[in-house]
């Protein structure tokens, strides 16, 4: 895949913060970067150079190279169209998000309950599914949703916090989970934290700024975690950090400090009652309420990242606070005698603001110690292969230093990663993955997340890479699997986010959460040698489930149905009748997917941007092991816009309900197939329109030779437009709706559209964000769900009684029925009705981005946080 090019520059700020979400420059997908025969070839000609610059502190040369991973700018813009549908066309007040979640408990629910999908493993190493088009065979084995929360004790309880799955509870060291924030209004995990008794702190709102990242509604605590699960009247204060992000939670003496996107808080551990009180601002003028906070540039001007504190005086803290990307705030603060907050310096760490970004601390449970990951803005902006500063200790303990650099990502490279590619080097995403972790019981013991789990026993000075971000560029991989030399070991997924050391039994672990969910190892595991642990095991057994779909789709298979669905950084999975355990037949991420409901092995997926793969039965493996390309059992089938960059991160496709022949997909043009599943090469499809420079499709739908192609362009909130072009699917009749920007058709992002079957002419539309009550900006207008009659020509707000939420599918069903998917729920309309109910019960609060009713007249919802259900109307 070609990358994206989108400048990136230490000043630029592109994130948004909304109640809906919060994101810039992330995440990263372990990308299906380029087919494995090219990657091995690419990283083994490459090892010995970047172990030589690594011995004479040489920066590798950027040259131009296919692989690695995804283009980090290209992240960056993925993250912002995330942002962009919930907050365009202006900024968003905060409470918007959990107004909506309270006026859902007061609707009615119809009966019936919601059936689980995916509450059973999913094995990405899956040998039924593995050719060289896949990233099966990797060694990240059993994975469920990004895991951006741990906390572990010594009687073998962990408690795991998803990023939009909420919290889960383990006995047993990890493993046989149950979930404990059901009653919550957010699944969001910002952090989670046992304080000295034993009591469980949970901070929502996941703070790693990723492209599907959500704020939360404070921080709550359990004092029976072992046995008790979360309600709202479990949280600490009031509102003051709704609708933020935080990062970090940290004990200090009798207090509690929050690191959150609108400054430093504080409250006191021992009563639990009154307001959270701010401490630092460093840009008050742009906290809501205040002169600057209509700026765009507002969300990123009170950014606190983590704390740390003097041992030898404790009431000495330390704030490392900036935006990833840079600005004239960045950097480290203290308090003086006279209780303001100054800029300070740290002797040996870099504290200029273009060095200061990201940054996490780790002290040393006798003091003796402070450990630092410092993410350069400068790096970020000029660097192509890394945006780390460095990994640095103070060996005196105090965060005054004086500090030491440990390790560079050259020498991180040099010390078993399995990123060695100009490019895509360790640290490439340290503004999205980082982690920090002391051995309790030895100072000199650290363990390090970024893309890879790195660990030192000599205070950083050394390091070795257990975790591997995959096994592919190794000498012991094969695609044959009694081709490997045995040295391929279980490892952990990419994309490290959080830590914690537990003991079971009087054994010590340390596990990590990452993109793929939850590893544990011995505290001193072994390594073989090439530095990779060699005593790894997957936690995600298939009871947490909290997979982070973007679509879902169905077809008849085994005289049942196969449901395969798009993730999150965890490719295309693929449950056919009678399997115990899901596979993964397409890697990297998941984009949109249609499915062939007569054969549920023909299958489209999209990976990003409109690169479209297909497969006609279901990329099993046909037991030839080969990487001969001519016997790939999928095939590249991209539109043009794909390679010419011209289509949204997740670009929408459809296809024909009546005919599973004719696709239509989205990027500037609006992409005809008539081949269907036996298409085969890209050059195949043809353009029915071009939706002008500028415009990409959010949602398009096609119907009895009708196709309605949604957009926007720009799509951010400076200078919003969005439109819908109509037209017949033979190339005729192309033309723009005129969509009234006075309120009647909100000027807001169109996430979903759908045709009545027996009438292409009747058409309703899902509209994405927030109303105008809580949407500053041109046009917000009232309402998210919409019905034409008339081919668009005229518009009718239907949305009654539904929640002000951000709506992102829409579906008609038999009879006249809808089925609505938004950001807190699943909704229903019956038919000749006009109030909307919750559908059913039973189904996790978190965002439901696909509505599909399957062959069988179900309707299957695809959620970013919760996996896969279906419900029978």
């Amino acid at each position: 895949m070609q990358p994206r090019l989108v400048a990136v520059a230490a000043t630029a700020l592109i994130l948004v913060i909304s109640p809906a979400g919060i994101a810039a420059a992330g995440p990263g997908g372990s990308a299906r970067p380029m087919p494995y025969r090219h990657l091995k070839q690419a990283a083994a000609e490459h090892a010995a150079q970047v172990r030589a610059l690594a011995a004479t502190g040489q920066k590798a040369a950027a040259d131009e190279d296919e692989g690695g991973g995804e283009d980090p700018e290209e992240i960056a813009e993925q993250a912002e169209q995330w942002a962009e549908a919930r907050s365009a066309p202006g900024i968003v007040a905060p409470g918007a998000y959990s107004a909506a979640w309270q006026q859902q408990q007061s609707l009615p629910s119809t009966p019936g309950a919601w059936n689980h999908l995916t509450d059973i493993k999913y094995n990405s190493d899956d040998p039924r599914y593995r050719d060289i088009e896949s990233n099966s065979s990797g060694g990240a084995g059993l994975v469920t949703g990004r895991v951006t929360g741990l906390a572990a004790d010594n009687s073998g309880y962990v408690y795991a916090g998803a990023a939009n799955g909420g919290v889960w509870r383990s006995s047993s060291g990890g493993g046989h989970w149950r979930p404990i924030s059901e009653k919550l209004p957010s699944p969001s995990t910002g952090d989670l934290r046992l304080d000295s008794r034993g009591r469980l702190w949970y901070a929502t709102g996941e703070a790693n700024t990723s492209a599907t990242s959500f704020v939360g509604t404070g921080v709550y605590v359990l004092g029976n975690p072992r046995s008790g699960s979360f309600s709202p009247a479990d949280r600490v204060g009031g509102t003051e950090l709704e609708s933020t992000i935080i990062r970090k939670l940290r004990f200090i003496g009798n207090t509690v400090w929050a690191a959150t996107s609108s400054g430093a808080w504080t409250h006191s551990l021992s009563n639990l009652h009154g307001p959270w009180t701010r401490v630092f601002a460093p840009n008050p003028a742009f906290l809501p309420g205040g002169a600057s906070a209509a700026d765009p540039n507002a969300p990123y001007k009170n950014i606190v990242n983590d704390f740390a504190v003097d041992p030898r005086h404790p009431g000495t803290v330390i704030i490392a606070a900036g935006w990833r990307s840079g600005d004239d705030y960045n950097g480290f603060y203290t308090r003086t005698a006279g209780g303001s907050w100054q800029r300070t310096t740290l002797a040996g760490l870099p504290s200029g603001s273009g060095d200061v970004g990201l940054v996490t601390f780790a002290a040393a449970a006798d003091g003796s110690r402070l450990y630092a990951i410092e993410q350069s803005p400068t790096q970020l902006a000029t660097n192509p292969d890394s945006a780390l500063g460095g990994f640095y200790v103070s060996k005196s303990g105090s965060p005054f230093g004086p500090w030491v650099l440990g390790a560079d990502y050259l020498e991180l490279a040099a010390s078993g990663s399995a990123l060695t590619d100009p490019g895509y080097m360790p640290g490439i995403q340290a503004w999205y993955n980082q982690f920090l972790q002391v051995d309790p019981a030895d100072p000199t013991h650290v363990w390090a997340g970024l893309e890879e789990v790195f660990e030192s026993t000599d205070s950083g000075m050394s390091w070795t890479t257990p975790g591997p971000y995959w096994n592919f560029d190794f000498p012991c991989w094969s695609i044959d699997p009694s081709k490997q030399t045995g040295d391929c070991h279980q490892t952990v997924h990419a994309d490290q986010h959080s830590v914690a050391v537990g003991r079971d039994h009087g054994k010590p672990y340390v596990v990590v959460g990452d993109d793929g969910g939850v590893y544990q190892r011995p505290v001193r595991g072994h390594l073989d040698q090439y530095w990779h642990g060699t005593d790894w095991t997957s936690l995600n057994d298939g009871t947490m489930d909290v997979l982070q779909y973007y679509s879902v789709d169905s077809g008849r298979d085994r005289g049942g149905l196969a449901i395969s669905g798009g993730l999150q950084d965890n490719g295309e999975s693929v449950l056919r009748p009678g399997d115990r355990v899901m596979g993964s037949d397409f890697g990297g991420d998941g984009g949109d997917t249609i499915v062939d409901p007569a054969n549920g092995c023909n299958i489209a997926e999209e990976y990003v941007y409109l690169d479209v793969w297909v497969t006609n039965n279901c990329a099993v493996n046909d037991g030839s092991w080969t990487e001969d390309p001519s016997l790939a059992t999928s095939y590249e089938v991209a539109p043009p816009d794909a390679d010419d960059g011209l289509a949204r991160f997740i670009a929408p496709i459809t296809q024909d309900p009546r005919n599973s022949r004719v696709w239509v997909a989205g990027g500037q043009h609006v992409w005809l197939n008539t081949l269907g599943y036996a298409i085969r090469d890209g050059e195949q499809w043809t353009s029915l329109t071009d939706l002008g420079a500028g415009h990409v499709a959010t949602a398009v739908a096609t119907s009895g030779g009708w196709a309605y192609a949604a957009w926007c362009g720009p799509c951010n909130n400076q200078g919003f437009a969005r439109g819908i072009a109509v037209g017949r699917t033979d190339g005729t009749g192309w033309h723009q709706l005129t969509l009234p920007v006075d309120g009647t058709v909100p000027n807001r992002y169109i996430a979903g559209i759908d045709i009545d079957k027996s009438d292409p002419r009747h058409v309703l539309i899902a509209v994405n964000g927030f109303s105008r009550k809580w949407t500053e900006g041109p046009g917000a207008g009232v309402g998210h769900v919409f019905e034409s009659r008339d081919a668009g020509a005229t518009w009718t707000d239907i949305s009654g009684n539904l929640p002000d939420v951000p709506a992102n599918s829409i579906k008609m069903v038999s009879g006249g029925g809808l089925v609505l998917g938004t950001d807190t729920g699943v909704f229903y309309r019956a038919p000749h009705r006009t109030g909307w109910s919750v559908l059913g019960r039973g189904l996790p609060t978190t965002v439901t981005l696909q509505i599909k009713i399957g062959p069988d007249g179900k309707v299957y919802a695809a959620t970013h946080g919760r996996g896969l259900w279906a419900f029978r109307l």
